[in-house]
């Protein structure tokens, strides 16, 4: 299936001898987004002369990165030089003029002989690549072990073979660097300087290594006023490079619906929500969960998870349930070797694998994150995750 954008009825008639009958005629930018999210089968868009040359090139900017090997074709009435350029910089293959239906079966012939090129290059459809998982850790609470979840859950995944990415989105105060131990030379704030043109060489240059396990880490940035500067299309351009590089991405977050969290979450194929047992952390569960039904984030992406579960606090499990109107995926127990374990920056599933809190986190991987994205838990542990030997 191939796309021809263009406001003017009239369009698909007026282009039909250099398109043929392949192309689906759609008039507005909402719509050509919508389908091409849906549809990865579609490999060309024509853009119509009339549709602004700014949108356009917002379109193939966002086809680079996540769908490298759909063409882009743009008509204009004039061939400027100067806007020619700006459309080739942001991704577009050929700009046509409009009135040359000679020239514009042409380009459609190279570039379709270029995705196909591509397509075989990248392993995948029209769409190219392979797809990672994106999973967005989330608490509206501070406090509950966010980030020791997220990461132990994303050093677990690393250490049975997958490649896995852990981006913190904590910006002004996040931990996952300090907790790991690293000492970044570059973070989330310098993906800014690469915006509209963030490749997979940009994203190793952000990314810091965990020397255990082979966990690949963008940290949060070390000064909180950065966070400020990050804008939440850098983070959607990050998140949607990471999944085609990385077989799952963790995104710790902050206990608030920032606009980066949203970002994250509209992105996300499983959202880990976590409370602990007391009164602030479910209410603020509760509201969460509202909130994503508003937002019309679907139930069955959802996955709940009761931190320090079996704390003696007047408050047992049960009442949770009963709180929220939501099972309980995972009841993680409260330890003291938690606390011990980030203080020598290894996470406890590597540092004690047998402890029960151990336990707890490497079943909730295996069991609602593995599984349900397709891996054969139990087998072949030790296999090379499908990207690592390009890292």
């Amino acid at each position: 299936m191939n796309i021809l954008w263009d406001a003017d009825p009239a369009a698909a008639d007026r282009y039909r001898f250099a398109l043929g009958n392949g192309f689906e005629h759609l008039t507005s930018a909402s719509v050509v987004a919508r389908a091409i999210h849906e549809n990865p089968e579609i490999s060309q868009i024509v853009i119509g002369p009339e549709v602004p040359l700014d949108q356009a090139c917002d379109l193939a900017e966002s086809a680079r990165i996540e769908r490298p090997a759909m063409g882009v074709i743009l008509l204009r009435h004039r061939l400027d030089v100067t806007a020619m350029s700006q459309a080739l910089r942001s991704g577009v293959r050929e700009v046509v003029q409009v009135d040359d239906q000679a020239a514009l079966g042409d380009a459609l012939r190279r570039s379709r002989d270029l995705t196909s090129r591509l397509a075989g290059h990248l392993g995948g459809g029209p769409g190219g690549g392979v797809e990672g998982h994106v999973i967005t850790v989330f608490s509206a609470k501070g406090g509950v072990g966010k980030t020791t979840l997220s990461t132990n859950l994303a050093t677990y995944l690393a250490s049975t073979g997958h490649s896995t990415l852990l981006i913190d989105l904590d910006l002004a105060f996040g931990d996952v660097g300090i907790s790991l131990q690293l000492l970044p030379v570059s973070s989330v704030f310098d993906a800014v300087s690469m915006a509209g043109h963030l490749d997979e060489q940009g994203l190793s240059s952000l990314v810091t290594r965990h020397q255990d396990g082979g966990l690949a880490v963008v940290c949060a940035p070390p000064d909180p006023a950065q966070a400020d500067r990050v804008p939440a299309a850098v983070i959607t351009e990050l998140i949607r490079l990471a999944r085609r590089h990385y077989e799952y991405v963790l995104i710790d977050t902050p206990p608030a619906f920032t606009e980066h969290v949203l970002a994250a979450v509209d992105l996300s194929d499983l959202l880990v929500l976590i409370a602990t047992l007391d009164i602030p952390a479910v209410k603020n569960l509760k509201v969460a969960l509202d909130t994503l039904d508003a937002l019309g984030v679907a139930k069955e992406v959802r996955t709940v998870v009761l931190n320090r579960a079996d704390a003696k606090v007047g408050l047992r499990p049960e009442d949770v349930v009963t709180a929220i109107k939501t099972p309980l995926a995972s009841n993680i127990p409260a330890s003291s070797t938690v606390p011990a374990s980030i203080n020598r920056g290894v996470p406890l599933v590597l540092d004690q694998p047998k402890d029960p809190v151990s336990l707890a986190l490497r079943e909730l991987a295996d069991r609602h994150i593995r599984q349900r994205f397709g891996a054969e838990v139990g087998r072949d542990e030790t296999r090379r995750g499908l990207f690592r030997s390009r890292r």
